[in-house]
């Protein structure tokens, strides 16, 4: 997968720390997998939601972090895409009201 931005998670880890590790890790992963759709993530990341099909929400160290991504899955003619678009504690991650406009 093409993940957009390295930038954004190394803010992140600024930002945040404590989740840098983990942050780093889902990014070295995020870039090598082949996801064709939330099945595919699901079977690394067993408690990945997918409230849609664009948007995807992972715990990130143990559910005291939510990371939420936008994606254009794989598929025969496209590597894929990953779009970072969000990432802050779980209490934060409560306040959102509206998914889409993330």
């Amino acid at each position: 997968m093409r993940v957009i931005k390295k930038p954004t998670i190394l803010e992140f880890c600024k930002v945040h720390p404590q989740a840098k590790q983990q942050l780093l890790a889902w990014y070295e992963e995020a870039k090598h997998a082949h996801w064709t759709s939330c099945e595919d993530i699901r079977t690394r990341f067993k408690t990945a939601d997918c409230p849609n099909d664009h948007i995807v929400i992972f715990d990130i160290k143990g559910n005291r972090y939510r990371l939420i991504i936008r994606i254009h899955y794989a598929n025969e003619n496209s590597k894929g895409v990953v779009f970072i678009r969000w990432f802050g504690s779980h209490a934060e991650y409560d306040k959102i009201k509206d998914l889409e406009k993330i």
